[in-house]
């Protein structure tokens, strides 16, 4: 039997704040989904947009910093793979298909989706500031023997 491929790679906004919780072993485990925008020319030969929504699960550490670094509106980068998963709901059978990812990447900056942080302590205008200070070491040639590596 030949190896199958199972890898998808997504860049999206996500559509709502992460949602973290912990499974009965120990293990938190982060739902989130994401907003993928796409254009198209239609039949009529004008340009189109659309949007596909998919979930994605991240587990323990990843999912962890997924959630406190993403939220609503947060643009990032998804390396994962597809995974389906059935249970029964209301004696209906019920199926999904959603990525497990294996990497986030933050995208974007503060004020770009991203969440808010307080900004650092920056020095008063007219203020001190000290400035880095630069010794000359010479023009002499560098002996390659003294390099410890």
């Amino acid at each position: 039997m030949a190896r199958s491929f199972n890898q998808v790679i997504l860049m999206g906004n996500l559509t709502r704040d992460p949602e973290i919780r912990t499974i009965p072993s120990g293990q938190s485990v982060c739902s989130f989904s994401l907003a993928l925008n796409r254009s198209f020319k239609g039949a009529d030969g004008n340009w189109q947009e659309a949007t596909d929504y998919v979930d994605v699960v991240a587990w323990g550490p990843l999912g962890e910093r997924v959630a406190q670094y993403l939220q609503k509106g947060s643009q990032c980068l998804v390396n994962g793979r597809l995974q389906s998963r059935s249970w029964e709901q209301d004696g209906h059978k019920r199926s999904k298909v959603e990525v497990n990812a294996q990497d986030v990447t933050f995208l974007g900056g503060r004020g770009e989706g991203g969440p808010s942080q307080p900004q650092q302590d920056q020095p008063a205008s007219g203020g001190s500031q000290q400035d880095d200070v630069v010794n000359d070491i010479g023009d002499e040639p560098i002996n390659l023997d003294d390099i410890p590596f």
